[in-house]
């Protein structure tokens, strides 16, 4: 172990150390890098790369204390051995902020008992050797191949660590000289701080500060310049038009309103919240209320909060970091629905130009080039999904739909500097939630209560976000693009949520008076809007905004973009109460000022004694500069499209190549599908989870069979030959998709619309007019669908220069659908998996394009590079309509053994996703020209293919044709896995399913290699050769029971479910609890901390899963080690080990906690630690365990038997201490995982961590402590299960490990 005390400059007050720490990449991950490395030069090696931890102490730290915060940075792990001759390089978050992790840390060290502490960064130190001849050019790329300059700052020596700590002296405001220089002054302002004003909005704010005969401060120039915009105004869905020189009467805004106004009904909530809100159904809601804490099932109705987001501009320019705040921000916008919500499902989405892998080069993908200060499609694709789904898993919101394509074309009409594409990417974000019926709307709220904003300190990033969204990527300086980056703290947005959740417990009593979540433009936009709800002035205090640096100028403070904050306004007499259960969370939070009735709003600066802001609130937002779009249709002749040189065989395993068509696993299995235990229907379908779903459904409550679906619908790439058509399309294929779900009426589904466009570029401001038009007024009032919520990103055009010569990438006018509907039986959906029965089955297209089978913008034009042809379409809004009741009455009348939506791939694609589901063949019996079958198997009409029985076919055709809908037996399921295409009797196509499902799963391989492991990337592409996998099935020693066991007197023993900052799996853990007849109590940490419960008072403590302090310092190291250093913890929780009346369950991160208290926990001295998986990666999988014999009181009679459970972790591996502790524990092992043969899993993603025999849980030898990675409670209704055999009732058999824990206790 190697401290040093380091240099300290004048300008910091604190000692620092700085520790050498473990290694911190893997052998694989070091390879990945010398390729990289290599192409600088290929003499310089990457050696290792290892932690350093940077402490700032504001005392001296003694060989006690150090011993504790070494225990804590090195998690038992080995301190790598320094080569002192080895060139270093060192990367440490951007000097000028505060990570994340630092934050989480410091948090631990504290309640460790480490109060000497100021505050920790931690940095990666790169060792390597290069020649003496290595150039400082080459060292320059060198450290750019080893971060990211956007979030992260090199340094060469340790010393320079200090400026990680130093706060300089706040920066005052700057004044902007208009009255003495004009409006120059504006313009330059506008320039430097890239505010992204109009000419009209520069004179706008020159008329009003000369009325008031004052100077603007940049704050005021900052924050006008976020609300008002595009971004946050949506200027130009608000303009008035004029198109080819004829003013025209409609509003885009106006035009999606119009079809919530013509079909009113089950909205409670358009456009005047953060979020949509229709109606649900009554049933249980669990929720857990102080003071008791006790949770409890309340029957009341339960509303649906809908809403989705884009993040295109952060994520273009550091994609994990983009998307992981695009997702948090609209998980606040949830949140801040009505009084406060509750976010429950969340999808993603995202658009790219093409991938370009090294290696994996496509025939589609064409040499364009790409701007230096934009991530790759590549890059993107590997690191923002990460950052999406780690902060969906955190927070703790299961994703359960998406989509994902790319995109590309040099179209003939384009000059050729320009193509048409998504360099600019787009990110889509959303989610369905949950919110009571008394909080649904915003009041009105009266003055002189007061303004608190709780979640994250400010900090210096995402300055100017709104604005820079506004821009057409390229045309800000680069300065601005790198104060724009966001970064996420998914933790503290759970600190901030789980404070809402307890304001919203109190249902009438809910102290909470107004909500706002805090995004684009900051405290600047947020504050003002939450103002300005009731009409009202503000008075402020700059000061009291908690601030994690205090260097930052007034501007900074008040407009920064910090995440995961929320703006409330309170009843002052309720201060007390709202602040106690902030710090119950340990939420931070601030009490920035009060509501007045001044219509102004003030923001004093003590510390300066000035006013950074002083504004009437409508010069702020009550008169924005009107807009006007001038615009002109550029008319496009249409050209035939050609298939000539298109081979059948050549051309299917193109299509099944092609992003937006091949498998998306790599974006499936990073993020958490089943954490909240409400997940009915996710992406994953059948006993080989294949990720086909056509819909994401989840359940009202814990005990509901009613719920919620989502679907998605994006037809871009047809926008480039008919863009009213591509939102048709767009909207036809999320009906077919979400048609797969027990809905009933067409007009219960309510859409999102989310708008992206190249506004200001020639023809595209009318395509955008023109889709508008065609889906609203056109198309969703005719078919009774309401589009109550919605957003645009109109600034979707990336243009560099490069040697010479300018380019530019511009984005077709986009239309991402998201359907919501209630759900009347989540029981009672389709799916795409084929189903072996044993009678023969036949195959029908449900086909809404009435035998057209037009193919332009299809992915096999794109895959040969073909331009022309007519876009598919739905001309008449009534067939869909007819299309979805009729598949309707086809769902309630259990006639279907399975169903797909046709869109990408065609024919094709939807019919061999559903063999690849079911492994099943199927037979296609086509008809007429080589040309012919190839329109038949690739034209993308909208539709949906229908597996039926023979003996069903009758009935199935007579509801056809009653609804008189267009369809066409295409031919049979085979039981051969083999996919045949005949024309008549002649064979034209014939391949097996394993081969057609591996083309189809390679790219997804491709990128799983490149971003994880490459030897479980490769374990995984290879499962798909074995070609008699049974998949999952499920063998009981016991017989499932349905009744749940209470006691005879009704008395329920009392379990605490204990949490800790970050835990997010309580509710789920619960409701099983309740279920099996106990009280159950939720407790956190800091109950038993100060003092205000104590475990004496349980019979059972259940540790809970998530991620306690974000899994810094270890998964759940850091939650057992301020248990171990704190001496009234550690003796509370010893005692209750002691208890013989008691009993002890640990999941996941419990798991992992538990783990680390062994030494208090009798018999649990061989325990395994559990440790980073091995593909380095979160894994969530639909795993098979099998129950060993043990003596768990858990598993009792439960043992061998062979069952599917959630798994969902990025540190399940288990590893135990030494060979002997392995022996030893041979007989305290629970579970294992295990493949779908019953062997002991050993290759992932059967065993999807890499623990050595399969190992996911062990016990004590009395059995009452028990620790599991996996999570039984998030399946133990059967209809939580992704798959689950079909005789299962109302509770699967993992229900008995809950009723086992209860039939102890008596």
């Amino acid at each position: 172990m190697s401290v040093t005390a380091l240099q300290s400059s004048s300008k910091s007050k604190h000692e620092m150390v700085c520790i050498t720490g473990q290694r911190a990449l893997s052998d694989f991950r070091i390879k990945k890098l010398n390729i990289v490395l290599s192409k600088i030069d290929a003499d310089v090696i990457l050696l290792d790369v290892f932690y350093q931890y940077y402490v700032q102490l504001n005392s001296a730290l003694d060989a006690e204390h150090l011993e504790r915060l070494v225990a804590l940075l090195l998690s038992d792990e080995p301190v790598i051995k320094l080569d002192e001759a080895a060139r270093k390089i060192r990367v440490v978050p951007r000097i000028g902020t505060i990570s994340a992790w630092s934050s989480k840390a410091t948090d631990i060290t504290h309640a460790c008992g480490l109060d000497m502490i100021s505050r920790i960064e931690r940095g990666v130190c790169y060792t390597f050797s290069a020649p003496e001849t290595i150039t400082p050019e080459q060292i320059q790329k060198i450290e750019q191949a080893l971060h990211d300059r956007m979030t992260e700052s090199v340094l060469t020596d340790d010393n320079q660590a200090d400026s990680l700590f130093i706060q300089q002296a706040p920066q005052p405001i700057t004044v902007v000289e208009l009255l003495t220089k004009g409006k120059s002054a504006l313009q330059n302002a506008n320039q430097e701080l890239g505010l992204a004003l109009s000419d009209d909005e520069i004179d706008y704010l020159c008329e009003h500060y000369q009325a008031m005969n004052r100077n603007p401060t940049d704050a005021e120039l900052m924050m006008f310049a976020q609300a008002n915009s595009e971004h946050c105004r949506h200027k130009i869905f608000n303009a008035d038009w004029i198109i080819d020189g004829d003013e025209r009467p409609e509003k885009l805004f106006a035009m999606i309103k119009s079809t919530t106004k013509a079909n009113p009904e089950g909205v409670i909530s358009a456009y005047s919240d953060n979020a949509a809100v229709i109606e649900g159904f009554t049933t249980d809601r669990l929720m857990a209320s102080l003071p008791k804490r006790e949770f409890t099932l309340t029957s009341e109705p339960i509303h649906i909060v809908m809403k989705v987001e884009t993040h295109n501009h952060p994520t273009a320019i550091s994609p994990f970091a983009g998307a992981a705040t695009g997702s948090g921000g609209e998980i606040r916008d949830e949140g801040a629905t009505g009084l406060g919500a509750k976010p429950k499902a969340g999808l993603t989405g995202f658009t790219v130009s093409h991938l370009r892998i090294s290696g994996y080069e496509q025939p589609w993908e064409q040499t364009f080039g790409q701007s230096e200060r934009m991530a790759t499609p590549l890059e993107i694709m590997t690191d923002g999904p990460l950052g999406g789904a780690a902060f969906n898993n955190e927070f703790g919101r299961p994703n359960l739909l998406g989509y994902f394509r790319t995109y590309e074309s040099a179209l003939p009409h384009l000059p050729d500097n320009e193509i048409r594409g998504y360099h600019k990417p787009i990110m889509i974000a959303g989610g369905v939630g949950n919110v009571r019926d008394e909080h649904a709307k915003k009041i009105d709220v009266p003055p002189d209560t007061e303004i608190i904003v709780i979640g994250g300190p400010a900090m210096l990033i995402g300055l100017g976000g709104g604005a820079a969204s506004s821009l057409a990527s390229g045309t800000s300086s680069e300065d601005l693009d790198f104060a724009s980056v966001q970064r996420g703290n998914p933790e503290i947005e759970r600190r901030a949520q789980e404070v809402i959740d307890r304001c919203v417990s109190m249902g009438q009593a809910n102290p909470i008076l107004l909500i706002h979540d805090i995004g684009a433009g900051g405290l600047s936009n947020a504050i003002p809007e939450a103002v300005d709800h009731s009409h009202h002035g503000a008075a402020l205090e700059l000061r009291e905004v908690d601030n994690a640096e205090p260097g930052m100028s007034p501007m900074a403070i008040w407009c920064n973009e910090a995440q995961e904050r929320y703006v409330l306004v309170i009843d002052k007499s309720r201060r007390a109460e709202f602040i106690e259960i902030c710090d119950r969370e340990r939420c931070p939070y601030s009490l920035v000022g009060v509501l007045n009735e001044t219509e102004n709003l003030t923001v004093n600066d003590r510390h300066f004694d000035n006013k950074p802001v002083n504004i009437p609130m409508e010069v702020l937002l009550g008169k924005p500069p009107k807009m006007i779009r001038d615009v002109q249709r550029i008319q496009q002749e249409i050209q035939p499209l050609v298939l000539d040189g298109v081979k059948l065989d050549e051309a299917i395993e193109r299509v099944l190549r092609f992003p937006s068509v091949a498998d998306k696993s790599f974006l499936i299995h990073i993020g958490d599908r089943t954490v909240g235990g409400l997940s009915v229907r996710d992406q994953l379908v059948g006993p080989w989870q294949v990720p086909v779903s056509d819909v994401a459904i989840t359940a009202s409550g814990f005990s509901a069979n009613t719920g919620e679906a989502m679907a998605m619908g994006e037809r871009s790439p047809l926008a480039t030959i008919d863009a009213p058509a591509s939102g048709r399309m767009a909207v036809g294929e999320a009906i077919t998709n979400i048609a797969a779900a027990s809905i009933g009426e067409l007009g219960k589904i309510k859409l999102s619309a989310n708008w992206m466009a190249a506004a200001g570029h020639p023809g595209e401001d009318a395509k955008l007019f023109d889709t508008v038009k065609a889906i609203s007024v056109d198309f969703c009032r005719d078919l009774g669908i309401a589009i109550p919520v919605g957003k645009d990103s109109l600034s979707m055009r990336t243009q560099w220069h490069d040697k010479g010569s300018d380019y530019q990438v511009v984005a077709p006018v986009s239309l991402i659908i998201s359907a919501f509907a209630p759900v009347t039986d989540v029981r009672n959906h389709f799916t795409p998996e084929l189903k072996r029965i044993n009678e023969p089955s036949r195959l029908l297209l449900l086909d809404l394009g009435e035998g057209k089978e037009r193919l332009g913008g299809s992915v096999l034009a794109q895959v040969y590079n073909l331009t022309g042809g007519y876009a598919p379409d739905i001309e008449l809004p009534m067939n869909l309509k007819i299309f979805f009741e009729g598949v309707q009455l086809l769902l309630a009348q259990n006639l279907v053994l399975a169903y797909h939506d046709r869109s990408d791939g065609g024919l094709l694609a939807t019919v061999t996703e559903m063999m690849f589901a079911g492994h099943l063949g199927a037979s296609l019996k086509l008809s007429g020209s080589a040309e012919k079958i190839i329109r038949d198997l690739f034209n993308e009409e909208l539709g949906a293919v229908i597996q039926v029985a023979e003996s069903k076919l009758d009935a199935v055709k007579a509801v056809l044709e009653q609804q008189k809908m267009h369809w066409t037996d295409i031919g049979e399921v085979a039981p051969d896995e083999q996919f045949t295409v005949y024309n008549d009797d002649e064979i034209m196509y014939r391949s097996g399913r394993t081969q057609l499902q591996r083309i189809w799963s390679e790219t997804s391989y491709q990128i799983q290699s490149l971003r994880d492991n490459p030897v479980t990337a490769l374990e995984e592409y290879d499962r798909i050769l074995d070609v008699d996998d049974p998949g999952m099935n499920v063998s009981l020693s016991f017989e499932l029971e349905t009744k749940i066991h209470q006691k005879v007197t009704g008395l329920k023993p009392k379990v605490a479910i204990l949490r800790e900052q970050g835990v997010n799996s309580q509710y789920e853990m619960a409701a099983a609890f309740i279920s099996a007849g106990f009280e159950a109590v939720d407790v956190h940490m800091s109950d038993l901390i100060d003092q205000q419960d104590s475990l004496q008072h349980y019979q059972g403590v259940v540790a809970c899963g998530g991620f306690s302090y974000g899994d810094v310092l270890g998964a759940g190291g850091g939650w057992a080690k301020s248990i171990l250093f704190n001496t009234q913890l550690r003796d509370q929780f010893a005692e209750f080990f002691m208890r013989q009346d008691s009993f002890t369950l640990g999941v996941c991160n419990g798991c992992q906690m538990l783990s680390n208290l062994k030494e208090l926990i009798p018999g649990a001295e061989h325990w395994p630690q559990f440790k980073t998986n091995k593909s380095e990666q979160f894994e969530a999988r639909f795993s098979l365990v099998e129950i060993m014999n043990n003596p768990s009181i858990f598993l009792t009679g439960m043992h061998g038997s062979r069952l599917p459970i959630a798994t969902s972790h990025g540190e399940g591996r288990a590893i135990f201490t030494s060979e002997h502790h392995h022996d030893a524990a041979q007989h305290e092992i629970a579970l294992r995982y295990i493949d779908n043969r019953g062997n002991v899993a050993e290759r992932y993603p059967a065993n999807p961590n890499g623990s050595i025999n399969g190992i996911c849980g062990l016990t004590t030898p009395d059995g009452r402590a028990t620790i599991i990675m996996p999570h039984p409670e998030r399946v133990a209704r059967t209809v939580q299960n992704s798959w689950h055999p079909e005789e299962w009732g109302e509770n699967g058999p993992w229900f008995r490990m809950f009723q086992n824990a209860r039939r102890y206790l008596d």
